[in-house]
């Protein structure tokens, strides 16, 4: 096991620019250059030259499907060549239509408690988050915990007893 780890981490030598470097671990087998841009540069061309000179990539560009195939290319990319040719991006979806929002409710029928009215019609929610809160499954202990909440909205709100001896939790 110490003997691949010590593999690993041996230093190549890179065969462009012939300094030492430590090959990437998922592909130690294969890496003869090493990160810099002008050793990758020399890498992808040797990678090149090797392919065109193999067998399958000796003739890929040559006869006349691919050069009818290459023709078809550069009519449908006419311009791909040209540099700083302004591109037109479509658009990922249709433009929608704009609603006009009609507001069907009169602001002034709005309940000063409307958060209240939600949760006291809610009796489950409000159960349910309580238990979540507290971490409390026992209907006791929902309860107790319960009066303790109300008790310090009511603090907060400044409209409960206003010191511990009438019944508060803060002052």
């Amino acid at each position: 096991m110490e003997i691949q780890k010590q593999k690993q981490r041996r230093k190549r030598k890179c065969l462009c620019c012939k300094e030492s470097y430590v090959p990437d671990a998922r592909n130690r087998w294969h890496q003869r250059y090493c990160s810099k841009p002008e050793c990758r540069k020399a890498s992808k061309l040797a990678s090149q030259g090797r392919w065109l000179s193999s067998d399958k990539g000796r003739g890929y560009f040559l006869g006349p499907v691919h050069v009818e195939r290459v023709k078809m290319w550069r009519e449908a990319h006419s311009g791909y060549w040209k540099g700083n040719v302004p591109r037109v991006a479509e658009p990922l979806q249709d433009v929608l239509s704009v609603q006009v929002v009609v507001d069907k409710c009169d602001a002034t029928k709005l309940s000063m408690n409307a958060l209240q009215d939600v949760m006291t019609s809610q009796p489950a929610l409000l159960i349910g988050l309580i238990a979540t809160l507290t971490g409390f499954a026992l209907q006791d202990d929902i309860a107790n915990a319960s009066r303790r909440y109300i008790t310090l909205g009511h603090d907060i709100l400044g409209n409960g007893p206003k010191n511990k001896s009438e019944g508060g939790m803060h002052d």
